[in-house]
């Protein structure tokens, strides 16, 4: 479960700008604040599986981004081969290495 979590966590970061305001919500509440259901059922005023059928479309709507537009991917490939790189130099002791540690920092930042 905590692996799907992880997940869904990511999926929501890099697509949540493509989500209605009560989906945005709900995955949220769900995934981010750790509601139950019914929790957030008694947030809305609707019933759990209201919350629940709409977590579960968001859900596959998520995975349909994904699908189509592969960030999490590319963001899980460019996280992997800064991390080779930075191994990879931290032996090394030259103004280029330094640049590059400098370089790879700044990339960080952006994601």
């Amino acid at each position: 479960m905590l692996e799907k979590t992880t997940r869904m966590n990511y999926l929501y970061d890099f697509y949540q700008s493509l989500l209605t305001p009560k989906q945005r919500s709900y995955m949220s509440l769900y995934y981010l604040d750790d509601f139950s259901l019914g929790e957030i059922a008694e947030e809305y005023d609707v019933s759990r599986q209201a919350v629940y059928d709409n977590i579960k479309r968001t859900e596959n709507m998520l995975e349909e981004y994904e699908e189509k537009l592969a960030l999490l991917k590319k963001f899980q490939k460019q996280s992997q081969l800064i991390a080779k790189i930075k191994e990879r130099l931290q032996n090394e002791d030259s103004p280029l290495a330094d640049f590059l540690f400098d370089a790879i920092a700044e990339l960080e930042k952006l994601d």
